[in-house]
């Protein structure tokens, strides 16, 4: 049976990781080799925007080596990604350029929502207790260079999930700039990040605790690999053993921590620091349990693409937090969650019914659903200006598992939905940074979803059954009812002409009473 053998690389804001994993759809993931490189990234970018010429040479001697090591390995695909540290430089895209000109390796820029997914899905990756920890009350605290994600799950749902600018590197950074000794760390750790962990906790906690969290970092996880703190079997800790322990640390001295750790003197103090934070956040969700998987944005791309070549298959259904997610954001700004699911009825039977004709597939159906579940977002802050608002609403807020420019997609479509339709040609900025594919998604998804909200023009649901069919140049939606749908009928033409414009197809009401 033949073997796929491919190379996640991540290039993160302290390190350079690359794992290279088998893969076979007998023996499923196995990871055979796991090279990691420090290189400091996220100093530079952080402070200043840029990176230096002589930290750009050590980049790409790095990535030289790394795709040496895969042409040895035999490597068929691989994937490579640039997190925050790239993310904040303001010349991204010549750095990008050079690096593949002077290495001939692509790098893709993620987002922060995608690399959060991806690291969460690094949990799922050979590790059956995932599922369980989030039939509890649950926080995965994915703490990176820059920032640091918190999403809590409550029997196996994503509840809600922010980032907050937290990160090890940036709070590092701004305790070298204090020159404090290390023994005030506890104190300006907290003061740094109370304030924001605070309004966390208020806005989505209330009165509610938080039993486990599951830890995705790069410097506590292999300190709790290492040492038993509440519970016999590594990578667990209690809460009050973990904070008790990060207290009593500064009474030894750094070569004694860290011979007695593992952890190199350099890296000592940023283990401190995140552990600082580690224990800040757990008392802010008041949690009782910390396990560390060990999973890394490696793991994650592995088990993307595993997934995909459908080499294994989650028990955890990954889509439904990205639906789950749009839900919570719905509920924030009060959206008709009625409304949402007549729409969204109505839209994805439109979507089926046409797979032939508009060309998309399961992800531009996912986009379309969201598209129905936050269509009246902005009605929260204005009835008159809804499509705008809501526009705004979208690309100001995180939905976690898609990218910059599919959440630009989303929030195109709930726009045009309620105002007119602006063209490519037009130059409007709303496109920029979307390619050609990437609009005739959205005027595609638009026209459909134009049908939709004139098939429930009065928001009073009143087909009970809608039946779509292709039926040569025509759309036929048969409905069932007795009610008067004059009104719908009447606006009907308007929505239905650029659907026409759009699918060369025309939409026809076609009214059968029970």
């Amino acid at each position: 049976m033949a073997t796929d053998v491919f190379a996640a690389v991540d290039l993160g804001s302290y390190e350079l990781d690359m794992k290279i994993f088998e893969m076979s759809l007998k023996k499923g993931v196995k990871e055979i080799d796991h090279i990691r490189h420090r290189i400091d990234l996220g100093t530079e970018t952080y402070a200043t925007g840029q990176i230096s010429a002589y930290r750009m040479d050590e980049l790409i001697k790095i990535l030289l080596e790394y795709r040496r090591i895969m042409e040895e390995y035999g490597v068929s695909r691989y994937q490579a990604y640039g997190t925050s540290a790239l993310r904040e430089t303001r010349d991204i895209d010549n750095i990008l350029e050079l690096l593949h000109q002077r290495t001939g390796l692509e790098i893709d820029i993620i987002s922060n929502s995608e690399q959060r997914f991806l690291d969460y899905k690094s949990v799922a990756l050979n590790n059956d207790a995932f599922s369980e920890f989030l039939d509890k009350p649950t926080a995965i605290v994915d703490i990176g260079g820059g920032s640091i994600q918190i999403s809590l799950f409550d029997k196996d749902t994503l509840v809600t999930t922010q980032q907050l600018r937290l990160g090890v590197l940036r709070l590092f950074s701004t305790l070298m700039q204090i020159k404090s000794g290390y023994s005030k760390y506890p104190l300006l750790v907290h003061e740094l990040v109370d304030s924001q962990l605070s309004v966390f906790a208020k806005m989505h906690l209330q009165d509610k605790k938080v039993q486990n969290i599951i830890l995705l970092d790069d410097y506590v996880s292999p300190v709790l690999k290492r040492v038993n703190l509440g519970f016999e079997k590594k990578g667990y800790a209690a809460v009050k053993e973990f904070s008790n322990y990060i207290k009593n640390i500064t009474n030894e001295s750094m070569p004694v921590i860290s011979k007695k750790l593992g952890i190199a003197q350099d890296n000592l103090l940023l283990s401190y620091v995140s552990g600082l934070l580690v224990s800040n956040i757990c008392d802010a969700l008041k949690a009782e349990t910390i396990w560390a998987p060990g999973g890394c944005l490696c793991d994650g791309m592995a088990y993307e693409y595993a997934e995909k070549k459908k080499y294994l298959k989650s028990a955890h259904d990954f889509e439904k937090d990205i639906v789950a997610c749009a839900q919570n954001i719905s509920r924030r700004y009060m959206g008709s969650k009625q409304r949402s699911e007549t729409l969204e009825s109505i839209a994805l039977n439109i979507f089926d019914s046409m797979k032939k004709i508009h060309g998309l597939g399961k992800r531009e159906r996912l986009l379309l659903q969201i598209s129905t579940i936050l269509h009246d977002c902005g009605k929260y802050i204005s009835m008159v200006n809804l499509g705008e608002c809501s526009y705004n609403i979208i690309m100001s807020t995180e939905i976690i598992g898609l990218s910059h420019i599919e959440r630009s997609i989303i929030a195109n479509v709930v726009k045009f939905n309620h105002d007119n339709f602006e063209y490519y040609s037009d130059g409007t900025y709303r496109f920029k940074g979307i390619d050609k594919e990437s609009y005739f998604t959205i005027s595609k998804l638009t026209a459909i979803l134009r049908i939709a909200n004139g098939l429930d023009r009065t928001h009073r649901q009143k087909f009970k059954d809608v039946k779509v069919a292709v039926k040569g140049k025509e759309l036929e939606i048969t409905v069932d009812t007795m009610a008067d749908v004059s009104l719908e009928r009447g606006l009907f033409d308007e929505r239905g002409r650029f659907f026409e414009q759009v699918f060369g197809i025309k939409p026809v009401i076609r009214q059968k009473r029970l």
